[in-house]
């Protein structure tokens, strides 16, 4: 065995050492400049593991993120969404603490909002918009393929389906 710092020979049985982060087999010598560790846990099967059969005849399901056409986002936050949210927060005449503590969150996630920073989620611009009066959650409408068809190709090109947004 060769050790894996040195590369020298190593005499006898090689050391599991970490060092800066990377777990590597090494001779004594090496072995001073990490930390030693366990040799990991080996997977032994027992005789009668092997024998079980599965009882169910059920197919095992496995969990996936598929989305299917039902499941895809129709709702957006519309673009000047932090002007919107700082607009409708000064009209009702609230501090940012205030509307903070209406909606259950920190002040620095409001600061954030209402500079552009950060982009609420879904969740969060229902608590804003409900607490606010106002409208950042905007439905996208369902895009007819068929007439952005162009006729001069044969399929579609990113040109036929992307909306591009003024």
């Amino acid at each position: 065995m060769i050790c894996e710092v040195c590369s020298k020979e190593i005499e006898g049985k090689p050391l599991r050492v970490k060092i800066e982060q990377a777990v590597m087999e090494t001779c004594p010598e090496c072995a001073k400049r990490g930390t030693i560790q366990r040799a990991p846990p080996q997977k032994t099967v027992k005789k009668s593991q092997k024998l079980v059969k599965k009882t169910s005849n059920r197919p095992r399901q496995r969990k996936r993120d598929v989305y299917t056409r039902e499941e895809e986002i129709t709702e957006e936050i519309v673009e000047d969404f932090d002007e919107i949210c700082r607009q409708g927060r000064e009209f009702k005449g609230w501090s940012r603490e205030k509307l903070g503590a209406e909606i259950q969150e920190k002040v620095s996630v409001i600061k954030k909002i209402e500079s552009g920073k950060m982009v609420p989620d879904i969740k969060l611009a229902r608590k804003i918009e409900s607490k606010l009066n106002i409208r950042i959650i905007e439905d996208i409408d369902e895009i007819d393929l068929d007439q952005f068809k162009s006729s001069s190709s044969d399929g579609f090109t990113l040109g036929d389906i992307v909306k591009i947004k003024k």
